[in-house]
This record gives C-alpha cells, structure tokens and sequence, in this order.
C-alpha cells in the first residue's frame, strides 16, 4: 500500500495528546508547551538486540517502544505529553501489523500517560524493522530531576518492580517461553513502569533519579557518577525484595537476588530524597548516598564492598541470532 494509504489506516488508533495544536498531516505538528521549557528524549528499538518477532507481538512491541520512552521523561519529574514515532519496516509488512502497533502504542499511553499521545513521525522501508520514538514532557514549573543532584544524606528509593524484565529474558534467550511465569514475560515483552511516579517524585523535591533501564547497578552508579557519592545499598532490604520475588515468580532467592541487583529493562524509577523526609506513596527505600571519602572514587557499594557494575547491554548482551 501506499503511505497516505496506510497512515490514514494508521492514525485512527494512535493516542491523541491534550497538547496538540496540528497534529498529524502537517509537514510538523505543534504542541502546547505551558511550562515554558519541555523535556525531551529519544530511543531506538531494532530487530535483533533489543525485540524478536519471534518473542513478541505487534501490541507488545507498541507498548514497549512507548513506555521505554516514557519512563525516561517521568525520570526526569516531568510529565508526558507527546511522541514523534519514526518505523521502518519491511517490504512485506502486513498494514494490519503497523496498526497493531499503534494501538500498542494507544493502550499504553491511555493507561501510563494519559493526555500524551503521538503527533507525527515517519514510515520508510528497511530489511530489519526498526521503531525510534521521541518523546516530549512538561515539568509544570518545576526544575528537572537530574542524575547529577544526589546528596550526602538522602534516602535512595525506587517505585516499579524489580528483577522481573531480566529473568523473563534469561528465560526466552533459554528457550524457555512456554515455562516462563507470565509476569515475567510481560515485564520484558510489553512492560507497565510506573510513569505518573515521576511527577510524584518531582512534586515531593527529589534531588535526582533516572529511570533502571540497564540494571540497578549500572543506574544507580550513574546517579554516583554524576553526584560524585557513593551510593550505600542496604542489604536488608534487598534480601526482602529478593525474597518476594522468588516466591512470586517461582525461583530461588540467590537468582532473584541477582536479578534484581543486575537485570535489565525494568524501567522502574531510581530516585533520591532528602533525609527525614517522608517518600512518596509507591517508592521503597533501598539504601541511602554517603560523602566520598578522601580518594575514593563515586560508586554503589553493598556493606564494604563495591559492586560491578553488570548489567543489560544490547552490544554485548545480543548473541546475533533473530529467533
């Protein structure tokens, strides 16, 4: 089909944002920007290193793409209000599979987001299929939250879930889908991240956060690079996370342990407090930041010892198969 064909079979099932002035059909659309400032981010989701066809859905890829993006305009305390959504696709694509995707796109933003939704973007044509999107937020006056404000002091907490994305990808790299818990497999294939907690923190004075897309680890030690803390993990509080999630999941604590601490694509949100105060509904607190003492480099740490920083990596992670 031709692409004025296909868009028009396409844009009925996209979100609408409550912040478009022109949307789609202009060469660009124009939004509200009631802050005055807006933030923006961008991601690409390519066949191969980061989804398989043989995996997932079209729903699911579309619910993906978008709360990938989404998570990482709520980890910067700002609120959502639109994305541009750039895919090439094969020759022969099925027009049915390019509106299944966008009402991926549709649920998750109606859930996670509402009001946001997709003002405009590109088809073209690709041997591998690929999804961009960028996404814009609105911080309602308030200064962003960056990776680079932590504090001695401050309490570091996270709202999502933990540990569920890494093993359900373990799970399908093992050939395992039709043993995989559910909750798994969702968490990796179309996750839920908890978006409006992005405003929540911003609104209760979060001095940094990002949102866990590598692993809570490589995140984390981010937020220790950027602040130039250490970050102090309580062990504790790990142990019970790990152990709900085993019995939740069906696995052994020492697994979900390891999930937790170095899976990827969570897409909860890491977020630092000032001490004494009280944490947003939805956030648990996992450790706190610490000075660097003289000639100590920033990083998360677990007791006295430094963690590695391990995690998900699309460029060394993929093993180069499709399927």
């Amino acid at each position: 089909m031709p692409e004025s064909a296909i868009l028009a079979r396409i844009f009925p099932r996209l979100p609408h944002s409550d912040f478009t002035i022109v949307g789609p059909g202009d060469d660009s659309a124009v939004m509200s920007a009631p802050d005055g400032r807006f933030v923006i981010t961008t991601d690409m989701m390519v066949h191969g290193p980061d989804f398989r066809l043989e995996w997932s859905t079209p729903h699911q890829l579309g619910v993906k793409a978008a709360a990938t993006n989404l998570s990482d305009v709520a980890a910067m305390g700002a609120r959502p209000t639109g994305m541009v959504v750039s895919i090439a696709a094969p020759q022969d694509t099925h027009v049915s599979f390019l509106e299944q995707i966008a009402e991926g796109f549709h649920d998750a933003c109606l859930e996670l987001a509402p009001g946001c939704g997709v003002v405009g973007g590109d088809l073209s044509v690709s041997n591998t299929l690929t999804i961009s999107v960028t996404a814009f937020g609105d911080l309602d006056g308030r200064q962003p939250v960056l990776r680079s404000g932590a504090q001695p002091g401050d309490v570091l907490a996270f709202s999502g879930r933990l540990g569920l994305a890494g093993l359900g990808l373990a799970a399908l790299f093992a050939g395992e889908k039709e043993r995989t818990h559910p909750l798994l497999l969702s968490a990796q294939l179309a996750p839920w991240p908890p978006i409006s907690q992005g405003v929540a923190g911003g609104i209760a004075g979060a001095t940094s956060g990002m949102d866990i897309s590598d692993s809570l680890i490589m995140d984390a030690g981010r937020i220790a690079a950027a602040s130039g803390v250490v970050i102090q993990l309580d062990e504790s509080a790990l142990d019970d996370l790990a152990a709900h999630l085993a019995i939740e999941v069906g696995v052994d604590a020492a697994r979900a342990r390891q999930a937790i601490l170095f899976g990827g694509e969570d897409h909860a949100l890491l977020m630092t407090f000032p001490h004494g105060q009280s944490l947003p509904p939805g956030f648990t607190a996992l450790g706190h930041i610490r000075a660097c003492e003289t000639g100590e480099l920033p990083h998360v740490t677990m007791g006295e010892a430094a963690l590695p920083e391990n995690g998900w990596n699309p460029y060394t992670g993929w093993n180069g198969e499709l399927s």
